[in-house]
């Protein structure tokens, strides 16, 4: 169970139901540019497999979904565990361009609220797993 988060070309609109319906997003890049560029921000970033990098840190984890084509046309970001992972999701967003929906509010991402957004995800989590409250 992962907070996801997915990057692409998107418009610059308000809200993802203002993206027109004819709208054909452009590829990202060349998956070994986006690589790299994610590799510039987060050098112990594991792309041993290019269509699948791995990040760790302190009680959290982000697997980096790529695609199996040289042409990325989004990415996918999987986040696991807590912690301080909204820098680093932070970063990776920057070095990768476009924008980032959240998939845990179904809007655009939004780095004032992916804090709040993550929190939500780890309750859901916690009580879809029957965790106990700390």
């Amino acid at each position: 169970m992962s907070w996801d988060i997915s990057v692409q070309d998107l418009p610059p609109v308000a809200t993802i139901e203002d993206i027109p319906d004819d709208f054909e997003p452009a590829p990202l890049g060349l998956r070994a540019t986006l690589i790299d560029r994610i590799l510039a921000a987060l050098p112990g970033a594991d792309f041993s497999d290019p269509s699948w990098g791995i990040i760790e840190g302190e009680g959290w984890s982000i697997e980096v979904s790529t695609g199996a084509e040289d042409v990325c046309q989004s990415i996918a970001l999987h986040v696991r565990g807590g912690g301080a992972v909204i820098a680093t999701v932070d970063a990776i967003i920057a070095q990768v361009g476009g924008r980032a929906l959240d998939c845990q509010t179904g809007a655009f991402y939004d780095p004032g609220a992916a804090k709040q957004s993550f929190a939500d995800w780890s309750a859901y989590r916690d009580q879809v797993l029957g965790r106990a409250e700390d």
